[in-house]
């Protein structure tokens, strides 16, 4: 069919017009399965327990304090006390023991109970707490040392690579004793990487 004002005919492809009809929905259908797929994707990632994404993390509180001649802080862990869990490490006697090797961000709250700003400054020896790794003992070495100086609260988080069987203890030494309080006193661990 000649188009007016050209002196040629314009010849159209039979098999172009299936051709478009054909291409729109076979490029919608693969854009909703595209969509499906990342949709399933997602919600089974969501749907997946912490342990098999090979996360190690444990958020612990206070459980109690040993004898005085027992500088070591307890913890406990779980849902039944709140805001606490475990995933992946395990507490072995108030202490927590590591299930896997990697680089872990260990982090530590401590309050004094019954504290004022001068009851820490007038004791001839500091309260002073402190994380380390107590077993095995070939691995034994201190991972923080933090003095309460002139205050009653002490915070601080380090980076350190914790192998498999290692556990890690804190130890509080001085004559005032740690807050029970959940917001207060608190230790957990984080695996970063392997």
């Amino acid at each position: 069919m000649p188009e007016e004002g050209s002196g040629y005919a314009v010849r159209r492809r039979p098999y172009a017009c299936v051709l478009r009809a054909a291409l729109v929905p076979l490029v919608a259908g693969l854009a909703i399965c595209l969509v499906v797929c990342i949709q399933r994707l997602s919600r089974a990632q969501q749907q997946l327990p912490l342990e098999s994404l090979g996360w190690d993390i444990a958020e612990l509180q206070l459980n109690h304090t040993g004898p005085q001649q027992d500088p070591r802080l307890y913890w406990q862990g779980g849902p039944a006390l709140g805001r606490s869990f475990l995933r992946g490490p395990e507490l072995d006697k108030g202490q927590l023991r590591i299930h896997r090797d990697g680089i872990y961000m260990v982090h530590i709250q401590v309050t004094l109970a019954i504290c004022s700003s001068t009851s820490t400054s007038r004791h001839h020896h500091p309260t002073t707490l402190a994380v380390g790794i107590c077993s095995p003992a070939s691995r034994s070495i201190s991972l923080l040392r933090l003095s309460f100086h002139q205050g009653c609260t002490i915070a601080s988080q380090r980076l350190t690579p914790l192998a498999r069987g290692d556990t890690l203890c804190t130890n509080l030494t001085g004559t005032l004793l740690p807050s029970r309080n959940t917001d207060e006193t608190f230790f957990g661990v984080q695996w970063v990487r392997p």
